[in-house]
């Protein structure tokens, strides 16, 4: 009798997402977590919320009215799911066909690569250009069975942009049959800056704009977010996402934080000011940050190392002082790091650990 495997060879050769690393004792910069925590006005929703557990959720219908209005859509343009990985979920179940294709940039981030690897369609990648997409070379790339592209604004792992000038010269040589994904997971922290273009401005018929409450809003233990999209896109979404995700309590929490903008506008400036720390912490040891001058646009950093064994060496020398950041072996960078602001104090201590850490541990050993 012949055997079949039950699992197939595109999900037997996945390797499940690892999260951030965490520290019982310690400073976590691993995880681009809100270090401010999460916002009062959110946590007494939340509760308030748990009186009514014993009913199923509405499929978060709440949080995409008060969205529809916060962003002047209809609520046929907004849907609600568990974290933006949750709808991106979706999105690739819904869309792809067995000879459909999927372009992205090398090393994008984890979670969309295992994801869209775990449908079995090709999965194709063009190269950074100097850490930031190469949109012309993602034109370039887009053939017949192209179906999805996805592009990170900004971008994890690097905290690169792309500009509104970018982002028209791609879209005029991208088909009306092939969705774009923009996950702007990190767009509060680049809503500001006159060249990223916000894609509320670009709400063309082929593009899913994915957003979430897990970064600045502090609710990544909540697992909330939400996108826009032309209303035949929602609709189809609809149909394949499961009908009582987000919880009730992820719902409330999400409709508060919104709401909060004291929390909101305390988080970007904290943000904002250890950012600018970090770079000049990498800079004052002779390590670049990926990104402009002015350091990237989100609420991380990521710094080359000269080898993958330096980029070990300094992770696990930061470990040992009580620092966790992200190695980004998994993500297809191995050479790299990247680094979570935390508070002013916590940012403090990881610029020390770095000194030590690789002034003294790297640069010596590579005299050695």
């Amino acid at each position: 009798m012949k055997v079949v495997p039950l699992v197939p060879p595109y999900i037997a050769s996945l390797r499940p997402y690892q999260a951030g690393r965490s520290l019982e004792h310690g400073v976590k910069l691993s995880s681009n977590e809100n270090p401010l925590g999460t916002s009062p006005k959110a946590i007494e929703a939340m509760e308030r919320s748990l009186r009514g557990l014993n009913l199923y959720p509405n499929g978060g219908l709440e949080l995409r009215e008060v969205l529809a209005e916060e962003f002047d859509v209809k609520v046929d343009n907004v849907i609600a799911g568990s974290g933006s990985e949750g709808i991106m979920s979706n999105i690739i179940r819904t869309f792809l066909c067995d000879e459909d294709e999927v372009l992205t940039t090398e090393a994008a981030f984890i979670g969309f690569q295992v994801l869209a690897r775990s449908r079995g369609v090709k999965y194709r990648t063009v190269p950074y250009d100097n850490w930031h997409y190469d949109l012309k070379a993602l034109a370039a790339a887009v053939n017949p069975n192209t179906k999805i592209i996805y592009l990170a604004n900004p971008n994890n792992p690097t905290g690169t942009i792309f500009t509104r000038h970018q982002f028209d010269e791609f879209y005029r040589h991208v088909p009306e049959r092939v969705l774009i994904i923009l996950d702007e997971a990190y767009f509060e922290y680049a809503k500001d800056n006159p060249r990223y273009p916000d894609s509320m401005y670009y709400r063309y018929d082929n593009v899913i704009t994915l957003r979430t409450f897990s970064k600045v809003y502090g609710l990544a233990g909540a697992r909330i977010g939400y996108g826009f999209a032309h209303e035949e896109l929602i609709r189809n979404l609809l149909k394949v996402k499961l009908p009582f995700e987000p919880s009730t309590p992820a719902q409330a929490a999400g409709i508060a934080a919104l709401a909060d903008k004291e929390f909101l506008h305390r988080s970007l400036e904290m943000n904002a000011r250890c950012l600018r720390r970090l770079v000049e912490g990498l800079s004052e040891i002779g390590l670049p940050a990926a990104g402009s001058p002015l350091g990237p646009d989100a609420n991380f950093v990521m710094t080359i190392l000269p080898t993958e064994q330096e980029a070990k060496r300094v992770f696990e020398e930061l470990l040992a002082q009580g620092v966790a950041v992200r190695p980004l072996a998994s993500f297809g960078l191995p050479n790299c790091l990247r680094i979570s602001t935390g508070t002013d104090e916590q940012t403090e201590l990881c610029v020390e650990a770095l000194r030590r850490g690789y002034a003294a541990n790297v640069g010596a050993g590579r005299g050695s």
